[in-house]
């Protein structure tokens, strides 16, 4: 009896892996990438899921995704998912694991594989890193052990909300800092299944998200934080402050406190993230840091400033109080922080 083969939706909306060269240089243009596909005789061996492809309109640079393109992601997933065994997203590399993270948290109880990948050389090069990460890309969205939102990428597998942009130009362009890759592909493709995620109990559901207002404060030697309280207001809704090491904030910022506890006061969610790719945020180890904590503050441990972003979105869009929201920033939804 022959083996029923898995069904797979590719959603491609833009980014290098389908660009063509254009008199004003690498450009995405549907037809052209439509043609590619169909000269790869891989995608029609046996051994591969069937397969059919979605474009979004229009095809973007990721640099311009915003969270009106994550819903429309998110929609087009929903709209197909009983129909379909896994997903395939081509997206541009700049903010691919943004948009990872996000779809890890609007796709609420997901048991199917949505893996997230594109390339630093599109396929129409001769020498890419298209073909591969593609064909990769598609046989582990067809297979069973997978239940969560992945970036694969370079022969690695990363957990979408744990990975981030390593190198702008190495074809091993992300990484996955606190937390092991998912899978390896080398000869064959070897899962580390004690990482992957269970598949969740509950029904399927998308949860949109609100275009709420979100920033992102660096933390850097001499920062003048009195140039940010202009924009403490009410409608700041939440706010990540990447700071040195485990937390900590220079000794002098006599200004920041005062600031972050009128953001506090005003109903803003202030989440604290580390600059160090490794390693974790402990509010209160150190005199520097307990400051932050006393204000208002709320540790995201090891959570990607990526994953921070995307899940402050989403908790805001479900409409829980700041309480709630603060209370789940702090524990793990989806794999995203160690605790």
């Amino acid at each position: 009896m022959d083996k029923v083969r898995k069904r797979i939706l590719i959603i491609y909306t833009g980014g290098t892996i389908g660009m063509v060269k254009t008199d004003r240089g690498y450009a995405p243009q549907r037809e052209a990438f439509h043609r590619l596909l169909d000269g790869i005789p891989e995608l029609k061996s046996a051994e591969m899921p069937e397969w059919e492809i979605v474009d979004m309109d229009p095809l973007l640079d990721s640099s311009n995704m915003t969270v009106t393109e994550w819903n429309a992601i998110g929609s087009v997933i929903a709209d197909h998912y009983d129909r379909y065994d896994g997903f395939v997203v081509l997206h541009g590399t700049d903010t691919m694991a943004y948009t990872s993270s996000a779809l890890s948290f609007t796709l609420r109880n997901n048991r199917k594989p949505v893996i997230l990948t594109g390339s630093q050389i599109p396929l129409c090069e001769l020498r890419n890193d298209a073909r591969d990460n593609l064909i990769t890309a598609m046989m582990v969205a067809a297979d069973d052990r997978v239940h969560e939102v992945c970036l694969y990428f370079g022969g690695k597998l990363l957990r979408g909300n744990r990975a981030v942009k390593y190198s702008a130009d190495d074809l091993i362009a992300f990484d996955s800092p606190n937390y092991p890759p998912l899978a390896e592909a080398g000869i064959e493709i070897r899962y580390n299944t004690s990482l992957l995620l269970p598949p969740c109990r509950g029904s399927f559901s998308l949860q949109p998200l609100k275009n709420v207002p979100i920033g992102v404060i660096k933390v850097f030697p001499g920062i003048q934080f009195e140039l940010f309280d202009a924009i403490m207001t009410e409608k700041l809704k939440g706010i990540v402050i990447e700071t040195f090491g485990a937390g900590n904030i220079p000794g002098s910022a006599d200004a920041l406190l005062p600031i972050i506890r009128k953001a506090s006061e005003n109903g803003t969610v202030i989440i604290v993230c580390s600059q160090c790719p490794h390693g974790t945020v402990a509010l209160g180890a150190y005199e520097t840091s307990t400051a932050l904590k006393s204000a208002g503050a709320v540790s995201g441990y090891d959570i990607t400033t990526e994953a921070a972003v995307a899940k402050l979105y989403y908790l805001f869009s479900r409409k829980l109080s700041r309480d709630g929201i603060m209370e789940r920033m702090e524990r793990s939804l989806r794999g995203e922080i160690s605790v």
